[in-house]
């Protein structure tokens, strides 16, 4: 995979830290807020349908993947090849989300162990802000490239690297997957020999949304671990998958038939839109409450309550269909009702 193109997780994990900052300041918020008389916190159920087997979502085509690398990687493990990486595990899997594959009707977890360590050195950009662009109009503004003007590889660099430099002072956050070392990283050879940015005679500022930034380069030391490739037998056959990736996914199971018809309903309002209620809780709600496993909410006061984070995503398994599923405080006005 090329520098430039950062894997998939790690874009999606700097969505999913937004989304639980997000739910931890609902979580934390609950007995702090000050409500006007006409508004009531209410703890709201919503269920997202996930179509089709845990398989079609789980289990990977590695012709498909974003890296070449793939199906070399696996076809090396499956021979007793070793096959080793830097820079990024094998699969782009980890431990808590492992990549799953089919070949020749049996289907294989794909992962990586850390087997031996290198010393290496990368160059680092670091971007200063120096002024915003309509300021440096003058004759003696200094030279600058606009990042719309540099190869791809670079104008990732730029992108990245003045998320760090909006956020230093600041009390927002930087996706730290991209983000590393206070700026861009250049890791691959490839990375190096494309870019602009690192050449001899590059400018010393470059333009970027409005703003000018000054160019740092600095070249430091790294020490990297080298991953090997494994690929390990689970299933042979597609109902063996299935519970497999139940085993790993689904949190939690509601059956009709164990429960009352008002908790039934619960979940059903959920599922078509969304079901609140306000603390204290119907016993059919906390009938689901249990259910779900998520009893530090039955008390109402979850902000006192210990182990009660958000975990990312939870999954029910409910009439023979998967769920995503959330719970979140929100505020809903008396007119609403």
């Amino acid at each position: 995979m090329t520098d430039n193109q950062p894997v998939r997780r790690q874009f999606l994990g700097a969505l999913g830290a937004g989304a639980l900052l997000s739910s931890a300041g609902c979580l934390g918020a609950v007995s702090d807020v000050v409500q006007s008389p006409d508004e009531q916190r209410v703890l709201q159920l919503t269920l997202s349908h996930t179509d089709g087997p845990l398989r079609e979502t789980y289990v990977t085509d590695l012709s498909q993947t974003r890296s070449e690398l793939d199906e070399a990687a696996f076809e090396a493990s499956l021979n007793g090849t070793e096959y080793t990486t830097q820079y990024r595990t094998p699969f782009g899997s980890a431990p808590e989300d492992p990549v799953y594959t089919r070949h020749n009707g049996t289907y294989y977890r794909l992962g990586a162990i850390v087997v031996d360590e290198v010393e290496t050195t990368h160059p680092v950009l670091r971007l200063t802000e120096a002024a915003a662009i309509d300021e440096t109009d003058g004759g003696d503004a200094p030279e600058a490239v606009s990042a719309e003007q540099l190869p791809e590889v670079d104008a990732v660099a730029v992108r990245v690297a003045q998320m760090a430099t909006r956020a230093r002072g600041t009390s927002g956050g930087v996706p730290w997957g991209l983000v590393q070392r206070g700026g861009y990283v250049y890791r691959t050879d490839e990375a190096v020999e494309r870019s602009d940015l690192l050449s001899d005679d590059a400018a010393a500022f470059v333009d970027y949304r409005d703003r000018r930034y000054a160019v740092e380069i600095t070249r430091e030391t790294f020490y990297e671990p080298v991953y090997r490739a494994t690929a390990e037998a689970v299933a042979t056959a597609p109902e063996e998958m299935e519970a497999v990736l139940r085993a790993k996914f689904v949190d939690a199971r509601f059956d009709r038939e164990d429960r009352s018809s008002a908790a039934v309903d619960v979940v059903e309002q959920a599922a078509a839109s969304e079901y609140t209620e306000a603390h204290p809780y119907s016993e059919a709600y906390r009938a689901v409450l249990r259910a779900i496993h998520e009893r530090a909410y039955l008390d109402g006061n979850v902000a006192k309550d210990a182990g009660v984070e958000d975990g990312g995503r939870t999954m029910l398994r409910y009439d023979g269909g998967y769920y995503d599923y959330r719970l979140s405080f929100v505020t809903r006005s008396s007119a609403d009702e």
